[in-house]
């Protein structure tokens, strides 16, 4: 439940077109459901302004369809399943159609465009796992971001022809992975915010993310935002945090 649907429903026990009663026993599942598995957090939208998506890895495919369905239950914002593998999908879909799905996010309940204007970057082609994840969570929030792929520093020019697209943009979203200096040149380049993501693509010496991670941390260009490896989904909390 978010804040436009608690005050819809505060209006509608004011107008009399809900019982008192009834409202008592919605708001009385408000904090949290207790699944026995999994406490289902109804009440983060109010909260954070973001509601609780599902994270798929671990978890039992008919747990996902069940917190899905749970989240579905009440009325709110978009709700979303990540790093879903095609059983999780296909359990998930099953309980609960009508998602959308790109790579391997899942998001129901989308909202209405809203004005935004966010650039994710990938340094190679490797990145764009991490950067689906970014622009489907960011669509689902109704931010229709532009996705512009293999920009990486190999080949600078790639990059310096988007100068123009990059200065207009209110956030830029560099995923980037072997030493992540990307974030670096992008952060270098414009006035917008940066959020930063390191991916785990790159040779023995990136470590799995490691190095692009310590790289944008220790960027010289000020003000990055910089979130964990391969963490799509955090990028695109913190670009709709950021846009208000």
């Amino acid at each position: 439940m978010d804040e436009p649907t608690l005050r819809r429903l505060l209006d509608d026990v004011r107008s009399g077109a809900l019982p008192a009663d009834e409202a008592v026993a919605r708001l009385r599942r408000l904090p949290f459901a207790d699944l026995g598995f999994a406490r289902v957090d109804h009440h983060r939208a109010l909260r954070q302004g973001l509601p609780e998506s599902v994270y798929g890895p671990g978890k039992a495919p008919e747990h996902c369809a069940e917190i899905v369905a749970e989240l579905l239950s009440e009325p709110g914002g978009p709700v979303l399943l990540t790093r879903a593998d095609e059983t999780q999908v296909a359990a998930t879909m099953a309980r609960n159609p009508g998602a959308v799905r790109t790579g391997r996010t899942l998001a129901w309940r989308a909202q209405p465009p809203k004005p935004g204007r966010v650039v994710v970057l990938t340094a190679g082609t490797a990145d764009l796992p991490v950067a689906e994840e970014c622009v489907a969570t960011l669509a689902a929030f109704g931010v229709a971001p532009v996705l512009v792929a293999d920009v990486g520093v190999a080949g600078v020019h790639r990059l310096l022809v988007t100068a123009d697209e990059l200065a207009a943009a209110e956030v830029i979203v560099v995923v980037a992975g072997m030493e992540g200096a990307l974030a670096s040149l992008v952060g270098g380049m414009v006035a917008a915010p940066v959020v930063a993501v390191p991916t785990s693509v790159g040779y023995g010496a990136a470590f799995e993310g490691v190095t692009a991670l310590l790289a944008m941390l220790a960027s010289c260009a000020a003000g990055i935002t910089v979130v964990g490896i391969d963490n799509g989904y955090g990028a695109a909390c913190a670009t709709l945090r950021i846009l208000g």
